[in-house]
């Protein structure tokens, strides 16, 4: 075998039920010393080297790097590339390999949901059996260990959860429901500060988000940032438990994201 074909498999069936972008390079052909067969296989994302290998050391760091240079690029391309081992990649060995880039980047609809409580497992729940995918983030281990292990969902422990603001995607739905307004502040105040996001929205009630707004004009935020936030969050149906909850506030998401994508194609129409 050119390459383990079942880690292969399992690994692109992880990427794909999870809508992450990869690229899965093929050693398509070999003149003189390589340091792997024709054939063999490696998948790379935005996270690095997740599966297979063409070659290690200094030829795999390239192939890692060019791959994810693509992922970056905003249209999707398919790339062949011959690279001589010791001028181009800088290896002792003087063989030339060509490579076969294929990416597969879907536009995959992120959202970062900050708390784990009640109300975030069940709209977790939901949300990972949409065509999305949920990155929650929360300081408390016990309650991130609670969420289910899956494909489409990423569990962040953090202590400070700001600091995973950053890091996000950026076309990113935000929805804020940690443990109070304490905890929620800090994060949408950096969100506002830093973002244009699609969706903010923070758990809340409307003296909730009066508080919110006060506090963050007090911190100089300009008022259309203040006013560019959904508090509270969900669309007025069901009642107070925490699935019901979680369906209005589901269903609010879904709302924001078919408006948000009318809104993209009208701009291509008129441009075209």
């Amino acid at each position: 075998m050119t390459h383990d074909a079942v880690e292969i498999v399992r690994c692109l069936q992880n990427l794909l039920e999870g809508g992450r972008a990869y690229v899965v390079v093929t050693l398509i052909a070999i003149r003189g010393s390589a340091p792997q067969i024709v054939g063999a296989k490696a998948i790379v994302t935005d996270d690095g080297l997740e599966a297979g290998t063409v070659g290690g050391g200094k030829i795999e760091n390239a192939v890692i790097k060019h791959a994810q240079n693509m992922l970056e690029q905003i249209e999707v391309t398919n790339e062949f590339v011959v690279w001589n081992l010791q001028t181009d990649i800088g290896m002792t060995c003087g063989g030339e390999v060509k490579l076969f880039f294929e990416m597969e980047k879907r536009n995959v609809w992120p959202i970062a949901v900050y708390g784990a409580g009640h109300v975030a497992q069940s709209l977790i729940r939901l949300l990972i059996q949409l065509n999305c995918f949920v990155t929650c983030i929360d300081s408390r281990s016990d309650w991130i260990a609670k969420l289910p292990d899956h494909p489409k969902l990423k569990k962040i422990c953090i202590a400070n959860p700001v600091e995973s603001v950053a890091v996000q995607p950026e076309n990113t739905f935000f929805v804020l429901m940690s443990r109070g307004h304490a905890t929620d502040l800090p994060v949408l105040s950096e969100i506002l500060k830093t973002r244009d996001a699609p969706y903010v929205g923070v758990i809340g009630s409307d003296q909730k988000a009066s508080v919110l707004r006060r506090e963050l004009k007090s911190a100089g935020l300009p008022a259309e940032k203040i006013a560019s936030f959904f508090c509270p969050i969900g669309l007025p149906l069901g009642n107070n438990t925490p699935i019901e909850i979680a369906i209005s506030v589901a269903a609010q998401l879904i709302l924001k994201r078919d408006e948000v994508a009318s809104v993209m194609a009208t701009r291509r129409d008129i441009t075209t």
